[in-house]
């Protein structure tokens, strides 16, 4: 095959490297920065994109993270490309803190008894969830009853509480992307479209240079040359 790698990789490095980059998480950054810097749009629609990006990262919707983050962009009038970048403010670096921070502050405004949030309960609620699911596909093809009481602890003390503790974290983060960025974004798209004038002169005087020259050229070959 011609896309074939010569080094096929174990599933432990493809695990580690889905974690961790062989090149590390600043070179995708600066790629992420570099893009949303030169998108062709007005800085503050950029900046309500990345608003939108980064809020949608706080909640759990997991895999329809692109999805929402369009979707309130468009209902802010953002940029829907800087939006779907955003989303990679949620990482295998953040989402601990994430996460933690969010279910911390979901159990609380919910009233949920302390520690619901560690990682033990958590990890329950997902195998229960998952025991729920196993066997629910199963009887859909026997004569199975559903069992959803695991999905429903798992509702309970995971995702509901991730949701309601994410909205704010969210909301003030997404803020404060906006409000960084969006001067950032200004400023270099001035400094871009400087640049490009600047370039756009140098081109303009060495073509009129040509034209003189051209002219000069034309002119000794009517009149010959100077005694």
């Amino acid at each position: 095959m011609v896309f074939k790698r010569r080094d096929k990789r174990s599933w432990l490095v493809t695990l580690r490297e889905a974690v961790w980059p062989r090149r590390g998480w600043a070179r995708g950054f600066h790629y992420i920065k570099h893009r949303i810097h030169r998108l062709p749009d007005q800085p503050h629609r950029i900046a309500r994109g990345i608003f939108a990006g980064v809020f949608i990262s706080f909640t759990p919707f997991f895999g329809g993270h692109f999805f929402g983050a369009a979707a309130i962009a468009w209902l802010l009038g953002g940029n829907v490309l800087a939006s779907l970048l955003a989303t990679f403010f949620g990482n295998p670096i953040t989402f601990p803190v994430i996460a933690v921070t969010s279910l911390k502050l979901g159990h609380m405004i919910l009233g949920h008894a302390p520690g619901m949030h560690r990682i033990g309960g958590v990890a329950d609620a997902f195998l229960a969830a998952g025991a729920d699911l196993k066997h629910n596909v199963v009887a859909l093809f026997t004569h199975g009853h559903a069992e959803w009481s695991g999905l429903a602890q798992f509702f309970e003390d995971v995702w509901l509480p991730y949701l309601v503790g994410g909205l704010l974290p969210g909301i003030v983060c997404g803020l404060a992307c906006y409000y960084i960025s969006l001067p950032l974004i200004d400023a270099y798209q001035k400094r871009r479209r400087t640049r490009l004038k600047e370039r756009l002169e140098k081109l303009r005087a060495k073509l009129h240079a040509k034209r003189d020259e051209r002219k000069d050229a034309a002119r000794l070959d009517k009149t010959g040359p100077e005694a």
